[in-house]
């Protein structure tokens, strides 16, 4: 036995542990700095060679912010430059005979989020004058779209090689102003301008591709790129960006194993527990299931599940345009509509459904090919509770949101020993004792709140759940109880109790396999707070 296998027997634990652990690459969106340190690598470049050989040379590509679209980005970058060491072992060596090295312009829109007009035509200017200095353009003063025309001929006539124009976040300057009147169309036209020499310089261009959170209207934005082929709902392209879960149990296997050993819990356990947290997306269907990659990679490398996808950034005009389009909680998800409703233009949007679908926080969970209807529902449990997270302040003040969280581990603490009249007494005393928001003098606002919180808890909620008879105010289902909640304001629980009977709401949930327990509730609206409540065995 030698010097060195001695070395690795004797290694403390903690330092044999750190040997086995994966680089996993948290912020890294670069391709050949992923491939250069060893780091994780999801395999995708079959997809990138196919679409490099597609039909189109013009492509776009929509998915939620941190999904992989910047890594996919830079990876055709790679690619294209012909740097074939860094796909060794890859699928793409299969594949890719020549190698071809093109020139190659990469605009990572990312870094004009948040700017006016003027600043927003000084970042074109900067990216524009990069290029320019590599291939001895000459920066002119002309408009964006002059030069950036003037560019691609002459990388053309120095490499004598079409050029590959790669735009990342092409939406990124606008979604911020997304609700606003003024602002937009200002922008608009800024980043309309730049684009528009893409299809006059089609003689000099290999392959043009796009990606971007939403989906804007051709004539709003290219306006002259009417050939772009948008692959964000085509079925060979479902899994291009995310991690399915067959590239989870095989490429990271091992990872599975170490988080499991480290969570104490069984190998399916764990991927029950990422299935439930991270997993859940589908962008057409049929399409495996696809885990959130920033999330899942986050996991791993912290080896316990947190909100990472979620609370790396809530846009704020999420939340403005929920305000905007009068959306309640309870109605964020659980539509079945036609791809036209939520695969469209947002800036031509009469509801909030794009909008959602496009940034991550709906996605397909279903679909009837007989009526050519898509169910969307919210992804995962880590998106359900951050929105709910964002929604709190609407019925609870700012300055209220600590004592919020205290209470819901206290209901959750209640509710999981089966003990709602306990729950419901904690919950009438935080509402009596806080400052309450305007509007609380119909049936609904409670009905939100109660969706809201209950969400938070971590239980699987629903309301207007239809009956052969009527419908549920709420369904609260537990791991040991299934809950059927009526609601009534400035009336009684005994007329709430009464609906419930009269109507026998507990019929519909007979064969859910959990004993029904009945719950009538009145709120006081003078109070505003509950007022009393009965709770029967079925």
């Amino acid at each position: 036995m030698d010097f060195v296998t001695l070395q690795v027997i004797n290694r403390p634990k903690e330092e044999t542990d750190m040997m086995q652990r994966r680089l996993y690459p948290i912020g890294i969106q670069t391709f050949s700095k992923i491939r250069e340190g060893n780091y994780l690598y999801i395999d995708k470049t079959e997809y990138v060679y196919r679409i490099a050989h597609s039909e189109s040379s013009y492509v776009f590509l929509s998915r939620p912010r941190r999904f992989g679209k910047s890594l996919l980005t830079s990876t055709f970058h790679s690619y294209f430059e012909g740097r074939k060491e860094l796909f060794e072992g890859l699928a793409i060596e299969k594949l890719e005979k020549e190698w071809i090295p093109y020139p190659v312009l990469h605009f990572d829109m990312s870094m004009a989020k948040h700017m006016d007009e003027k600043r927003l035509k000084q970042m074109l200017d900067y990216m524009l004058s990069e290029y320019e200095r590599k291939y001895n353009c000459g920066i002119a003063d002309t408009d964006a779209n002059v030069r950036l025309a003037n560019l691609i001929k002459r990388a053309f006539e120095q490499t004598n090689r079409q050029v590959v124009v790669l735009i990342d976040e092409y939406d990124a300057p606008l979604l911020d102003v997304i609700h606003e009147e003024k602002n937009l169309p200002t922008l608009r036209n800024v980043m309309r301008n730049f684009y528009s020499p893409l299809k006059a310089c089609d003689p000099y261009l290999r392959f043009v591709f796009l990606t971007g959170i939403t989906k804007f209207s051709q004539l709003s934005i290219f306006s002259e790129l009417n050939n772009i082929k948008n692959i964000s709902m085509d079925e060979p392209y479902a899994a291009l960006c995310g991690i399915s879960e067959e590239e989870m149990q095989t490429q990271m296997s091992d990872d599975l194993d170490l988080l499991a050993d480290k969570l104490k819990v069984t190998r399916d356990e764990i991927i029950g527990k990422l299935k439930e947290n991270y997993d859940g997306y589908h962008f057409t269907w049929p399409s495996p299931d696809l885990y959130n990659p920033f999330s899942l990679l986050n996991a791993f490398a912290d080896g316990k599940m947190n909100s990472y996808w979620f609370g790396s950034g809530t846009p704020t005009y999420l939340i403005e345009m929920l305000n905007k389009y009068g959306v309640a909680p309870q109605q964020i998800g659980g539509q079945k509509v036609f791809a036209t409703a939520f695969d469209a233009p947002t800036e031509q949007m009469t509801n909030i459904t794009p909008l959602l679908y496009q940034s991550g926080y709906i996605t397909i969970k279903d679909y009837d090919a007989r009526l050519g209807l898509y169910t969307l529902n919210i992804p995962n449990k880590e998106v359900r509770l951050g929105l709910m997270e964002s929604l709190l302040p609407h019925y609870v003040p700012p300055t209220e949101t600590e004592r919020a969280a205290t209470l819901t581990a206290y209901l959750f603490d209640s509710i999981d020993r089966g003990n709602m009249d306990e729950a419901l007494q904690l919950l009438q005393t935080f509402l009596s004792t806080i400052p309450q928001c305007d509007n609380t003098d119909y049936e609904g606002h409670y009905q939100s709140l109660l969706y809201v919180i209950f969400s938070l808890l971590g239980f699987y909620v629903d309301v207007e759940v239809r009956t052969p008879r009527g419908r549920v105010d709420v369904v609260l289902r537990t791991h040991s109880t299934l809950y059927v909640i009526e609601l009534k304001l400035d009336k009684t629980a005994d007329a709430a109790m009464q609906q419930i009977d009269l109507k026998n709401y507990p019929e519909r949930f007979a064969l859910c396999g959990l004993p029904v327990v009945k719950v009538g509730i009145n709120f006081d609206s003078e109070r505003r707070t509950l007022g009393e409540w009965k709770i029967e065995e079925e």
